[in-house]
């Protein structure tokens, strides 16, 4: 049996000490996030939270019939259209998680939304989210963060692009200057200040269309919020594009 020096014995003890302590952390650290933040691990390991695949980067929750499975499928497949229509291509390529029970976007995180973008990577879908609308809405954040390559953009911006998009009823006319409720104040630019201002004022969707709207139609159209999104990602200013108010509905 060779002789092992005592020197190395005791590095050897260290390093064992230094990994079991390593290990111990990372299993806290991933525990704790799937307490405190189980959307985030939901969308990491949807399998996790009882989710199955339906297909590529599509999981639901177990137990659909074909026809909800269908679906499914179907808004996934026109939202992935909108957004591609609408950019000319994806840049990404997020995971969408769709529950059509209460119970199940629970388990995963979810509120009182229809949808939501988690971290600007994954999509998950409450029942009241199932629909071509809300999930191209929120597929528009996550494909809108992957273009920008970390270059940041106020809140609104942000949310009238995705209801742009998405071409939400709710909050644009179906032609012309497709304002439903025009604005002159300074809209929420940050995340927090947004969903405290939406929560109290759901029209603020509206308003933040209507200047990303206005801004594409003086701009040659819809074409051009790419190309401005190519310019903010190089590192270029947010133009401002809050403009004279037109003869709108403002109810």
């Amino acid at each position: 049996m060779p002789l092992i020096p005592r020197g190395a014995s005791r590095r050897r003890r260290g390093w064992w000490i230094a990994g079991t302590v390593t290990a111990v952390l990372l299993t806290a650290a991933v525990a704790l996030t799937a307490i405190a933040f189980p959307s985030v691990a939901a969308t990491t390991c949807p399998g996790c939270y009882g989710l199955e695949r339906l297909q590529a980067g599509v999981y639901a929750e177990p137990g659909l019939a074909p026809a909800e499975r269908r679906h499914v499928a179907e808004v996934v497949e026109q939202a992935n259209k909108r957004v591609r229509a609408f950019f000319g291509g994806r840049a990404s390529t997020p995971d969408i998680l769709v529950c059509l029970s209460d119970d199940c976007y629970r388990r995963i995180g979810g509120g009182r939304e229809r949808g939501i973008a988690v971290l600007n990577r994954s999509v998950m879908l409450s029942p009241r989210g199932v629909d071509p609308v809300i999930a191209s809405h929120e597929l528009t954040h996550v494909e809108l963060h992957a273009r920008l390559d970390g270059a940041e953009v106020p809140q609104w911006f942000d949310e009238g692009l995705a209801v742009l998009v998405s071409d939400d009823p709710r909050y644009l006319a179906p032609a012309g200057d497709r304002c439903l409720r025009d604005s002159r104040r300074a809209l929420p630019a940050t995340l927090g200040d947004w969903l405290r201002t939406a929560s109290a004022e759901p029209h603020v969707y509206a308003e933040a269309a209507c200047q990303v709207s206005r801004w594409a139609a003086t701009n040659g159209g819809e074409e051009a919020v790419p190309t401005l999104i190519e310019r903010l990602s190089a590192g270029h200013a947010l133009p401002d594009i809050q403009l004279p108010a037109a003869a709108v509905t403002t109810g």
